[in-house]
């Protein structure tokens, strides 16, 4: 038996976000300031800028994160490497080495909770069921419920690596289950394509999450390479098919 104070009843601490085992808390001030840097504290929390934790309940199914990610755990939880012999270990850090994701995701499994460090980045709550498989931009996976499946993919060609600078490999995520990913932006300021038999052209890497389905090529945003010289915008990021795509028009 365990029992939480000042945690759940804390008027700083604003839960933004919910799904399955995962809830987002938000620190509305940082009470912990000085004279010195009380100003900019200040106008960064009313500009949004405010340090972010994701919490998690353990129980019906374990929780993966990246490494180093844990704040505190509380209860009858037991953490696992998920690595298993050397053979694994170098498939896991020749994936991390193209993703830019820990070599070793823990596993917390048990009875209790678990908190994450505090991020100033936003943290999205995604239900990958609804994706079928979603294709991470490199950095964005925070953690997710092990009942979920995690795979590096290439992209189908070098193009989409060298001139849509989307990286060769990215993570994805398969599966029944939450994902909470750290994003550059809101979720209030993404947008999201929803897609079937179209195509959806993105002038620079801006999408940070698409469909497994989707099939993401560069192409040349005119004709021909003249034209697309003259109009300005040289190469285009293009995904066809049937899936969805989230992109922060802001970066």
């Amino acid at each position: 038996m365990f029992q939480l104070n000042n945690f759940l009843n804390n008027q700083n601490m604003k839960v933004i976000a919910q799904k399955g085992p995962f809830r987002v808390f938000e620190h509305e001030k940082d009470l912990s300031v000085t004279p010195s840097n009380a100003m900019a504290a200040y106008y960064a929390s009313q500009m949004n800028v405010r340090k972010r934790q994701l919490f998690a309940e353990l129980g019906g199914s374990g929780c993966i994160t990246q490494a180093g990610a844990m704040q505190w755990m509380l209860g009858n939880v037991t953490m696992d490497t998920g690595i298993k012999g050397v053979g694994n270990f170098l498939g896991k850090m020749a994936s991390a080495a193209v993703t830019k994701e820990s070599v070793a995701k823990p596993i917390y499994r048990g009875g209790g909770v678990l908190m994450l460090e505090p991020t100033f980045k936003h943290i999205l709550l995604i239900d990958v069921s609804e994706w079928g498989t979603i294709v991470l931009d490199d950095g964005l996976f925070l953690a997710c419920q092990d009942t979920l499946t995690q795979k590096t993919i290439a992209r189908s060609n070098l193009s989409s690596a060298v001139l849509g600078k989307e990286g060769l490999f990215n993570l994805s995520l398969s599966g029944k289950g939450i994902a909470a990913l750290e994003s550059p932006v809101p979720m209030e300021e993404l947008i999201e394509f929803n897609i079937e038999n179209d195509v959806v052209k993105i002038d620079g890497n801006m999408a940070i999450a698409w469909s497994g389905s989707l099939d993401f090529t560069v192409e040349k945003s005119g004709k021909s390479l003249l034209g697309s010289a003259v109009s300005g915008e040289g190469f285009v990021n293009v995904y066809r098919g049937t899936g969805k795509i989230l992109m922060a028009p802001t970066l």
